[in-house]
């Protein structure tokens, strides 16, 4: 069935929206690795070489969400956003280890909310960049 050029247009937008808003926590959040008390943190998670891991995964986190923020190699920056969540998810969210529930149930729910993240980046490193990005252009 043919779309008309209008909802072509709206679904342009909308994919452009949903762009923006999940880089927007990659962008945020990223400064936050840091943060010596976030190095810390995943120190005593037992996170390797969280000196080094942790700011590097600020890194690979900034630069994936940069990336599909502007719409320019989408498909290599959502593959940076995985490699950044896998590790992360598994070694700083282990809710299966809560000491007490409401740790427990903020690990699970951070840890699902990786989870749902890492499906978006691997839909776009098969949909890529959309309308209105740099690659387009």
């Amino acid at each position: 069935m043919k779309r008309s050029k209008k909802e072509n247009l709206f679904n342009s937008y909308v994919f452009l929206l949903g762009r923006i808003l999940f880089a927007s926590i990659f962008l945020i959040k990223s400064v936050e690795h840091f943060s010596p008390d976030l190095i810390a943190h995943a120190k005593s998670l037992g996170v390797p070489l969280a000196s080094f891991s942790v700011p590097f995964s600020a890194i690979l986190a900034f630069v994936g969400g940069l990336s599909i923020l502007l719409g320019y190699k989408v498909k290599i920056g959502a593959w940076l956003l995985v490699i950044f969540l896998v590790p992360v998810t598994f070694m700083m969210h282990k809710f299966w280890d809560g000491a007490n529930l409401f740790s427990s149930g903020m690990q699970h729910y951070c840890f699902w909310k990786n989870i749902s993240m890492a499906g978006a980046a691997l839909m776009l490193t098969h949909f890529g960049s959309g309308p209105f990005s740099l690659d387009k252009k």
